[in-house]
């Protein structure tokens, strides 16, 4: 490599990546969607193929599966959006939640797309559709759409997940045309809500504020960080899932959070598989919190009083660690009463710990802790038994291609430890996996299939 006046160079350049092979390779959404999110227009980028990889995986997979799950069961009940628009104060909570968030959305991208920050308006779809549309709202409602008959429960789940869908097409379309493109007329061909062609020839989306509930969007935000922590823990210890445990316990850090707990408790509870959630005062013994100064923040706001202020940071309690957490907080009050300037921290200034608890594993997220009981007795290994082999039984029923609506005969010959689990829950693992009949034997024919439940055979 040569410089301009003919000399050759000491470094070499790097691969040169041809736009059009990329484009080809992965599409020219995925090529714009990542070009746009991943930095704002006029900023520098340092092209990454990884990146274009990660927008077709995480933001197009995750649409795209879900657009897929939509279809399957809508085709297998004959959906088609011909019943009566439900009012949405009609519909199931988590309905008016998904719709609320979805109209507070299309806020969040109108606003950035007039601020011509089509940067930020990219990024909020990618959380929408990411941590509420496809990790929290489907996994949720699940059941709803492959169980109970086509009653007004089950369309409610169908026309709310068809309009998330719907307006999503709208919304992605100035970035992703193609995408666009084709999800929109996939939807409007069974449903003809539209007598358009095409999604560019509809009108942008308009926020409807009377479906915006932003006390329900806190809730329910809440209830995914509470969930997130508890999961977390199950990951920490090893314990899966569909294992139930009994507790979680749950700091109230004011006086709305119990309520606020209450109100979401059995999607915590249903999502986490937890029996039961017991709320604790801030200033609770059971679960003991510390703090230590952060230096690193308070030591340029403080200079000479930092020795002071982390002495008095090490004497703070439950109550008073909350207070931090939740906001401002004058930490020299008294000294305030006789004329000096207020000293004032906040949540980053401190680093918060817990106390270990025997049985219990515990984590925080800012003002948030939680502490669950990881002791797992009998009959709660038992109901785990059940629900292990529900799920190898809808393993073996995916992998022999039966419909998502064939009743099967189940026969088991097992040791006497399991046998037990299935028994005791039998009326229940008939139900989920469509089964007439569960029957023990102690001895099985040649062409059955192995599984193992919880290293049990």
């Amino acid at each position: 490599v040569l410089d301009k006046n003919g000399n050759k160079m000491s470094k070499r350049l790097g691969n040169i990546v041809d736009p059009f092979d990329t484009i080809n390779k992965y599409g020219a959404d995925a090529t714009r969607w990542y070009l746009i999110t991943n930095a704002s227009p006029w900023d520098s980028l340092k092209f990454d193929i990884g990146g274009i990889q990660e927008v077709q995986r995480k933001f197009f997979g995750t649409l795209y599966n879900t657009y897929q799950f939509f279809a399957l069961y809508a085709n297998v009940d004959g959906f088609s959006f011909k019943e009566n628009y439900i009012p949405v104060k009609e519909r199931p909570e988590i309905d008016q939640w998904i719709l609320s968030s979805l109209n507070t959305l299309i806020k969040t991208v109108q606003q950035n797309m007039d601020d011509y920050e089509p940067t930020q308006a990219g990024r909020a779809i990618e959380d929408f559709v990411d941590a509420h549309l496809s990790n929290w709202y489907v996994r949720l409602c699940r059941r709803r759409f492959w169980k109970g008959e086509y009653e007004q429960d089950k369309i409610c789940a169908y026309q709310t997940l068809y309009e998330c869908l719907e307006t999503l097409s709208l919304l992605i379309a100035p970035i992703a045309p193609f995408f666009a493109d084709w999800l929109f007329v996939n939807l409007n061909e069974v449903s003809n809500r539209f007598k358009n062609e095409s999604v560019h020839h509809v009108l942008f989306p308009k926020s409807k504020e009377e479906v915006i509930n932003t006390a329900l969007e806190k809730r329910m935000q809440l209830a995914q960080d509470a969930s997130s922590l508890i999961l977390s823990l199950r990951k920490k210890v090893n314990i899966k899932v569909r294992q139930p445990l009994q507790k979680v316990s749950i700091p109230a850090i004011d006086r709305d959070m119990p309520e606020r707990i209450q109100l979401v408790a059995d999607i915590i509870k249903a999502e986490t598989n937890i029996k039961e959630i017991e709320l604790l005062a801030a200033d609770n013994d059971f679960i003991r919190k510390k703090a230590k100064a952060n230096f690193k923040t308070l030591g340029k706001k403080l200079g000479a009083n930092m020795k002071w202020a982390a002495a008095e940071i090490e004497k703070f309690n439950n109550a008073t660690i909350e207070k931090v957490q939740l906001g401002d907080y004058v930490l020299n009050t008294d000294k305030v009463a006789a004329g000096e300037a207020p000293i004032i921290i906040n949540a980053e200034d401190i680093e918060v710990m817990t106390d270990e608890i025997p049985g219990y594993e515990i984590a925080g997220k800012g003002s948030l802790t939680v502490a669950l009981d990881i002791s797992i007795s009998e009959s709660l290994q038992h109901e785990g038994n059940a629900r292990e082999f529900v799920n190898r039984i809808q393993n073996i029923r995916k992998d022999n291609q039966f419909e998502l609506t064939d009743r099967i005969l189940v026969t088991v010959s097992g040791n006497d430890k399991l046998q037990s689990s299935l028994i005791e829950f039998k009326d229940y693992i008939c139900r989920e996996i469509l089964a007439d009949s569960l029957e023990f034997v102690p001895q099985i024919s040649n062409d059955s299939t192995q599984i193992e439940v919880n290293a049990v055979s």
